[in-house]
């Protein structure tokens, strides 16, 4: 009986350990797209779509970032472009927002255009934050983005739209 509590215990002290840096050897990611609408983030090799996921966008989803604390998610063209392992959202990859036609059209407004705009995960205190809850990110469950962030790399063209 000890022997059996004992393994029990290693086992979970052993699941305890399990690392957030997964590896991935599948087909490469050539873009990733969000529909906005339907929140969804489709990874996709080629035109065809490897895996799909349902996210939260910012807390006022609707229409196009433009400007510091509007909470809306961008839309257009961008590119992942860099990465934080120790994130306070578990992971997180950037996302190249704001882009040079971005930071005119906030300009010609007289706002600040806003950046750090990531794919993320939730971490605990967010954990009752509702479908849309971000300042403007794409959220995923914690182990989604353990995916995400082993199967796509930076200077992955990124499409998000409406």
């Amino acid at each position: 009986m000890l022997r059996i509590i004992g393994t029990l215990a290693a086992l979970i002290a052993l699941t305890g350990c399990a690392s957030k840096f997964k590896t991935y050897n599948g087909p490469e990611v050539t873009r990733v797209i969000l529909v906005k609408q339907e929140r969804a983030l489709h990874l996709m090799h080629n035109g065809v779509p490897l895996k799909s996921y349902d996210v939260g966008l910012g807390f006022a989803p609707n229409g196009h970032k433009e400007k510091e604390g509007d909470g809306r998610t961008p839309e257009g063209e961008y590119e992942i472009d860099r990465r934080n392992p120790d994130s306070e959202f578990h992971l997180s990859i950037g996302i190249s927002y704001p882009n040079e036609k971005d930071i005119e059209l906030a300009e010609e407004e007289g706002h600040d255009p806003g950046g750090d705009i990531f794919i993320h995960g939730r971490p605990w205190k967010y954990r009752k934050g509702g479908r849309d809850w971000t300042a403007g990110c794409i959220a995923v469950t914690n182990r989604e983005i353990e995916e995400i962030y082993a199967m796509v790399r930076n200077e992955t063209p990124i499409t998000i739209i409406p």
